[in-house]
């Protein structure tokens, strides 16, 4: 993705697509409503999410290099948009927006989205009727007068090998069916449905990430810790099989997605080493010069966690640029595993698949994370955020250094309980400070973590229960601590007195 959040850039970006497909074109109006009270509200300027919105109406590729003017693009493309904020009845989520849309030919469309984390999105309500579409899978929903239902499910179910779920609702004489595909309906079917008597509108959305044709294999991590002990595997051949197995692909294909990922780690650590690398909004670039001081023995201690945490920062220069960067598992978050996997590799010359495996191992940190919490910053704080990176991180580590499953669990836990209550709390909205260095310290945290487990401490309380203390502790967050700019280091004088260099 293109930085300088996963939330607001990336889950803005994915809202803007799924309103182009169910549009079936590129709108030529378009109304955002922000609730005053959310994080959207708050900082959707300065996070990108105007610029986001539209690429995705519009269909271009977040990461393309036109990103950062995408309000020139969208006079040229006769898109016009306006943000403005309101209360909006009914929002549980502090990114959630309502979107009115319409087309040349006079198509319009009234949708109501949230951003949930990490880039992961619902569509909450689409007009009047409520439903969910999260970019996971094909979805078909027809609107249509009551008693028309089973000429439509005879046309928008026909396989049944494909066909996820269906949802049907039902009010004021009409009906509503919702079809989930693993792959597209076709099209001289959805022309069918189109034309029987009583439709009223046929939409349809293509996902954005990778359908889940499987079932993932665990769901917590005392089970993925067994699971890969009783095998005796690594917790990193343990995710390539749990990937494998949810998406339907052999496992040398899941390798070349997660290499691919581990690519643009690896550019935006020398992205963001370059001496040339231009300012932020209220940081100059540092990294480089911190790499050049450790190089020359120019540091109080330097070493591997001095070199992970400047290649933290590096990469999230980049992220603060709107360059391209791998939200691992946010684009706020962005720094800490491209560190340290960087670091490692150079350490102790992994290999590709060597690499590999230990970002998995990661991931596996993160399917615990997102099954039993949240990424959110907005909804618990940067404790799901550069926290879970470093948790990640440590896993990572305990992979690379040939620990069991369950070790990898603990450094992951241990690495959580010592930011559980992290507020975020981003000066003037922007991800920059305090952003950069928690990614720098997560990331030389993540070996310490990993060191005092493979050395012998025991964690007396196991991932699963940290997870869901960090999350209930991040719920107990006021507002303005996640996520809004209205507290913390946010609000201190000279936070808001900070002159933006550009």
């Amino acid at each position: 993705m293109r930085g300088p959040s996963s939330s607001h850039t990336a889950g803005a970006y994915h809202i803007g697509r799924l309103i182009r497909s169910l549009l079936g074109a590129s709108p030529v109006s378009a109304q955002f409503l922000f609730d005053p009270d959310g994080s959207y509200g708050k900082v959707y300027h300065e996070q990108g999410a105007d610029l986001a919105f539209i690429a995705g109406l519009l269909g271009i590729a977040l990461t393309d290099p036109r990103f950062p003017s995408m309000i020139d693009h969208a006079s040229q493309h006769g898109l016009e948009t306006s943000f403005s904020c309101e209360p909006i009845p009914g929002a549980e989520h502090p990114n959630t927006v309502v979107i009115e849309c319409a087309t040349s030919d006079g198509t319009a469309l009234s949708v109501t989205a949230e951003s949930i984390g990490g880039g992961s999105v619902e569509i909450t309500r689409l007009g009047d009727w409520p439903l969910q579409i999260n970019g996971c899978y094909h979805d078909v929903v027809v609107e249509s007068e009551a008693g028309r239902e089973v000429d439509i499910l005879a046309l928008l179910a026909p396989d049944d090998n494909e066909t996820v779920e269906i949802e049907q609702l039902a009010r004021d004489g009409l009906s509503l069916l919702h079809c989930r595909r693993f792959a597209p309906l076709g099209r001289d079917l959805i022309d069918q449905i189109r034309s029987l008597s009583g439709i009223r509108e046929v939409w349809n959305t293509e996902p954005f990430f990778h359908v889940q044709r499987g079932l993932p294999i665990f769901s917590d991590a005392a089970a993925m810790a067994t699971m890969a002990i009783d095998r005796h595997i690594t917790l990193g051949t343990l995710a390539l099989e749990y990937e494998s197995v949810l998406l339907g692909l052999p496992g040398d294909e899941v390798l070349a997605e997660i290499i691919a990922r581990l690519r643009i780690m690896e550019q935006s650590v020398i992205e963001g080493l370059a001496s040339d690398l231009p300012s932020m909004q209220l940081l100059r670039p540092s990294a480089g010069m911190i790499i050049d001081a450790e190089a020359e023995g120019r540091l109080a201690v330097g070493g591997v966690h001095a070199r992970a945490a400047a290649r933290a920062l590096a990469v999230m220069h980049v992220n603060a640029g709107m360059g391209v960067v791998c939200a691992a598992p946010t684009a706020g978050s962005a720094g800490v595993l491209p560190a340290v996997i960087s670091t490692m590799r150079e350490e102790k010359g992994l290999s590709d698949e060597e690499a590999a495996l230990a970002l998995l191992a990661a991931g596996a940190i993160g399917v615990i994370t997102a099954e039993r919490a949240t990424f959110a910053a907005e909804v618990a704080g940067c404790q799901v955020e550069i926290g879970a990176a470093g948790a990640m991180a440590a896993a990572a580590v305990v992979e690379v250094a040939g620990g069991t499953a369950r070790q990898a669990a603990d450094a992951a836990a241990i690495s959580y309980q010592n930011t559980m209550g992290s507020v975020c709390d981003l000066v003037q909205g922007m991800v920059e400070i305090p952003c950069h260095t928690r990614n720098a310290t997560a990331a030389s945290g993540a070996f310490v973590c990993a060191d005092l487990i493979l050395g012998g401490y025991e964690n007396p309380i196991p991932l699963d229960e940290t997870i869901d203390a960090v999350y209930d502790t991040g719920r107990m967050l006021p507002p303005e601590l996640r996520c809004t700019a209205l507290g913390g280091l946010a609000a201190a004088p000279s936070a808001r007195n900070l002159r933006r260099l550009r």
